[in-house]
């Protein structure tokens, strides 16, 4: 006799613990790719001769096609099912790494970063989808999720540090290859150890207008962004991007109202907190990856540190990340409201921000960049945590794919804007205050220092912009994520009734924790 879906969503996975670390290291390897190959690209544009025009498309390939199949990757993870998705996907990815670190000239390395794009938009929703699926305990899934919320925020540090060995002991080409044995072991210990629960999958048909209008939308919204940095917000091409992308993105939206199996169903973005989470999580993960930017060129460029070097400056923050994920936001958040973590996280990283606006050429990384590392990690961490675990919560598991990849996609959208907008704020600063003090360059030496000077009045413009995005990401959180104290029962349906039940399921599912205001 087959198992009671009931009684399969309510026992607990006795191996569900196990199935965490192949989880958390799966995710870890598609968060540090987005950052350690930026560390090797000087030494692979100079070995595989590409040009200066073309050296962006190594990060713009995959940011791309990781962004732009999200939204299908996460429906594939929920028609195959999440495991076979998680498995298909590391295969794909360590194959598409091999290539890339193999590449033998230009062509081979941007078609393997798109694959590499490609494979990780199926795994990322995957993976959190997962990882909503399999704790359901409220006390469980706080300690899982607040150590996915380290790995999400903090992945891209270890991504600096581990680029910069690479690059600098060995060989750019391990900047790939390095993804194997993360790969390996993550789907070995996947096929093993993670268990699919019963009746998680959606065998609905599968919504093709919803792939082409959303694939296509998300495709010109990131390359719009991308391309706004380096042409110009007032280029036509950049804005008959953004226009494209509207018009797609809009009628992806009516298809989605029409249709009976949508890709992505409309009830997973109307929902208050999710709504609530995935705009201010975008937003947060624009300011963070400005400052990714901004403080990688400063420590580089002005203060004159090695890759390696580098990447150690960046471990304050990523422990911060850790302590405000697993011992903050874990232990507070079965005690109090998602939103009165979310919003004093954010608030307490804007302060951190706020910190670095005070940089100069001869700042010291001790009395200010540490202290502001630390309270950027603790904020960031102890808001990630719950927005990760809110995002899926309540979530019929039949679409735990779709909205976990609304979580990837606000994130990757909002590094797009991030690197654009304050790549650009930061340009115009720059620019200005180089003609401004034009009459300081007589000397060599005092061409030098303004030039350093110039850079880092861009980089503290920008980043009072960032200041102000963080403190948005509060008032969106405090505002729209009205969830109550989470308590201790199961906190996603079986996925297993029919449609109609299936949304009131769901809809009493995320009722459960909360509580009289």
């Amino acid at each position: 006799m087959p198992e009671n879906p009931e009684n399969t969503t309510t026992r607990p996975d006795p191996g569900r613990w196990k199935a965490l670390v192949f989880i958390a290291l799966a995710q870890l390897m598609v968060v540090l790719d987005a950052t350690i190959v930026n560390i090797a690209l000087p030494s692979a544009q100079q070995d595989l001769g590409i040009s200066d025009g073309n050296r962006q498309w190594v990060i713009t390939a995959y940011a791309l096609a990781f962004g732009g199949l999200l939204l299908f990757g996460g429906r594939i993870a929920d028609l195959w099912g999440r495991k076979r998705a998680f498995v298909v996907g590391l295969v794909g990815f360590a194959a598409a790494s091999a290539l890339g670190g193999a590449a033998n000239g230009e062509a081979m390395l941007l078609g393997a970063r798109a694959l590499q794009g490609a494979f990780g938009a199926l795994l990322a929703p995957a993976a959190l989808s997962l990882l909503a699926v399999t704790f359901t305990d409220a006390r469980e899934r706080a300690k899982a999720f607040g150590i996915y919320g380290a790995i999400a925020g903090g992945g891209g540090a270890v991504g600096l540090i581990l680029g910069g060995f690479l690059t600098e002991y060995l060989d750019w080409r391990w900047t790939f290859y390095v993804n194997i044995p993360f790969a390996v072991v993550a789907a070995a210990g996947a096929y093993f150890v993670v268990r699919e629960p019963a009746g998680g999958r959606n065998r609905s048909a599968l919504d093709v207008p919803g792939v082409f209008l959303s694939t296509l939308g998300l495709v010109a919204l990131v390359y719009g962004f991308t391309r706004a940095e380096s042409a110009g917000w007032s280029d036509t091409g950049t804005i008959g991007l953004f226009v494209g992308s509207a018009v797609l993105l809009l009628a992806f939206v009516l298809t989605e109202a029409k249709v009976k199996s949508p890709l992505l169903p409309l009830r997973v973005l109307t929902d208050r907190n999710r709504g609530g989470v995935y705009l201010s999580l975008g937003l947060a993960v624009i300011a963070m990856f400005g400052l990714f930017l901004f403080l990688t060129y400063y420590l580089q460029v002005v203060k004159g540190y090695t890759p390696v070097r580098t990447g150690f400056a960046f471990l304050p923050m990523m422990a911060g990340m850790i302590v405000g994920s697993t011992q903050i936001g874990a232990r507070l958040m079965t005690r109090v409201r998602p939103r009165l973590l979310m919003a004093p996280g954010f608030l307490s990283a804007a302060l951190g921000m706020l910190l670095l606006t005070g940089l100069e050429t001869d700042t010291s990384y001790a009395a200010l960049i540490l202290p502001a590392q630390l309270l950027l990690g603790l904020g960031m961490g102890t808001a990630f945590m719950p927005a990760m675990s809110l995002a899926t919560l309540g979530v019929d598991p039949k679409d735990a794919g779709v909205a976990s990849a609304m979580v990837n996609t606000s994130q990757q959208v909002g590094g797009a804007i991030g690197t654009a907008l304050l790549n650009t704020i930061a340009a115009s600063a720059t620019t200005a205050y180089l003609t401004a003090h034009a009459a300081d360059a007589a000397t060599p030496q005092g061409a030098a220092l303004l030039r350093l000077q110039s850079m880092v009045e861009g980089y503290t413009a920008a980043i009072w912009w960032a200041v102000g995005i963080l403190a948005a990401a509060a008032a969106i959180a405090f505002t729209l994520v009205d969830a109550g104290r989470p308590g201790t029962g199961v906190v996603t349906g079986s996925g297993t009734k029919s449609d109609a039940d299936s949304d009131a399921a769901s809809e009493a599912a995320a009722r459960i924790p909360v509580v009289a205001h």
